[in-house]
C-alpha cells in the first residue's frame, strides 16, 4: 500500500455518531506487517504477538476484522449486552488537556479544541439486540484468521427490583451466547464510569464480583475468562477483588480509566456533572503502576491471574514497560483510535530489535 494510503487510513469518527460509525466501518488492509519474535499466549490461547486491542474501537465484527489487519492478534468486541441499548449522544469521545499524569481524584478536566493524547469517554456501553450481535460474532469469527484470538465483552443489563444473583444469570446468559457464537474467549466488563447503576462498579464490590464471576465460570465452562477493571488505588480493594475472582477467572484486564469530571469552557460541567473515563496517555503511568500492584499481590496471594495491561499504551517502550511489570500482553486503544497504523509501528520496533 502506497506511503499516502498509510497517512489517510479511516478511523472512528467522534464528530459523528456511534450508529453512524457503527455503520460505516472499514475495509481491512494488506500490510507486509513483521513477526513479533518470542512464544506468545493469551490466557492459555497461543497468539502471534502480545497486542490486543480493547472493546472500544471494535463496534461490530467489520471494525474487529480492519484492526485484524493493521497487527492486532487479540480483538475484543465491543461490550454486548442481552438487550439492545442506545448510545448516549454526542459527544462520546471528548478530547481533554490533562497537565501531566492523572492519579485518580482529578475533577473539572478541562476540554480541548484537539486531540492531545487523551479524551473523555461517553458511549454509556450500547448494544445491538442478541440476535444481531450473536450473528456477527459468528460471522466474525468465521472470517478472523485461526491464529487470531476474537475475545467478545459482555455486560449484564440490571433492571428495578433485581438481586445481585438476578444480574449475574444475565451476565452468564450474555457470556454463554457469546462462546455459543464463536468467541474464543468472553470478557465480562466489570468497569463503566460512566454509568450511575452497580454494573458500573462491580470491581470496586467483591462479593458481587464473586457472584458474577462464579456464574459466567460455570455457564462458559474452560473457555478463558477475563474480567475488566478500572482504577483501583486502595490496596484493601485490590486484594479483596483478586481473592473474590481468582478461583473462577483466568484474567484481569486494566485499567480501563481514570474517572473525572470534565468542564467545558467556562464554569459548566459536561454530561450534567456527571464523571466520565479518561482514556489515553495521561492515565499512562496510572496504568503502568496498577499492573505492577496487582503482579506483586497475585504472586503473594498464588492466584492463577494473567494481567493484560490497558490504558495509555502508545509506544513500543510502553509496551515493554507493562511486560516488564507483569502483565502477559497489552491491549491499545485510544492510540488506536488515532492512529490506526500504531499496531503496524509496534511490530516494526519488536521486530528491529531481533535482527
Amino acid at each position: 500500500m502506497e506511503t499516502h494510503a498509510l497517512n489517510n487510513l479511516p478511523r472512528y469518527d467522534p464528530r459523528r455518531s456511534y450508529a453512524w460509525n457503527y455503520d460505516h466501518p472499514p475495509e481491512p488492509v494488506e500490510l507486509d506487517l513483521a513477526p513479533v519474535e518470542g512464544t506468545w499466549s493469551f490466557c492459555g490461547l497461543p497468539v502471534p504477538s502480545p497486542l490486543g486491542i480493547p472493546a472500544g474501537p471494535l463496534l461490530n465484527g467489520a471494525w474487529l476484522l480492519y484492526y485484524a489487519s493493521l497487527g492486532f492478534d487479540v480483538l475484543t468486541y465491543k461490550t454486548v449486552r442481552s438487550s439492545a441499548r442506545d448510545c448516549y449522544p454526542l459527544p462520546n469521545l471528548q478530547p481533554v488537556e490533562v497537565d501531566g499524569m492523572m492519579r485518580g481524584g482529578e475533577s473539572a478536566i478541562p476540554v480541548s479544541e484537539t486531540m492531545r493524547g487523551s479524551w473523555a469517554v461517553s458511549f454509556g456501553m450500547p448494544s445491538q439486540p442478541p440476535d444481531v450481535w450473536r450473528a456477527d460474532v459468528q460471522r466474525t469469527r468465521d472470517q478472523l484468521a485461526p491464529e487470531k484470538v476474537l475475545s467478545v465483552s459482555v455486560v449484564g443489563s440490571i433492571e428495578p427490583g433485581w438481586s445481585i444473583e438476578d444480574l449475574a444469570a444475565d451476565y452468564a446468559q450474555c457470556a454463554k451466547w457469546a462462546v455459543d457464537s464463536g468467541a474464543d474467549c468472553v470478557e465480562t466488563n466489570f468497569s463503566c464510569p460512566n454509568v450511575n447503576t452497580c454494573d458500573g462498579q462491580l470491581y470496586l464490590q467483591p462479593d458481587a464480583a464473586r457472584c458474577i464471576a462464579e456464574a459466567v465460570r460455570q455457564a462458559v465452562g474452560r473457555t478463558p475468562y477475563i474480567i475488566k477493571i478500572g482504577h483501583v488505588t486502595d490496596d484493601a480493594a485490590m486484594l479483596a477483588l483478586i481473592t473474590a475472582v481468582h478461583p473462577y477467572a483466568d484474567g484481569l484486564a486494566m485499567t480501563n480509566s481514570v474517572a473525572a469530571t470534565v468542564a467545558a469552557d467556562g464554569a459548566d460541567l459536561l454530561f450534567y456533572g456527571d464523571p466520565r473515563g479518561i482514556c489515553g496517555l495521561a492515565t499512562r503511568d496510572a496504568a503502568l503502576k496498577q499492573v505492577e500492584r496487582f503482579r506483586q499481590e497475585i504472586i503473594e496471594q498464588r492466584a492463577e491471574l494473567e494481567i493484560i495491561g490497558v490504558g495509555g499504551i502508545g509506544s513500543a517502550d510502553d509496551v515493554r514497560a507493562h511486560l516488564s511489570a507483569g502483565a502477559s500482553s497489552v491491549h491499545i486503544a485510544t492510540a488506536a483510535m488515532v492512529d490506526p497504523l500504531i499496531g503496524e509501528k509496534i511490530r516494526r520496533a519488536f521486530g528491529s530489535e531481533s535482527r
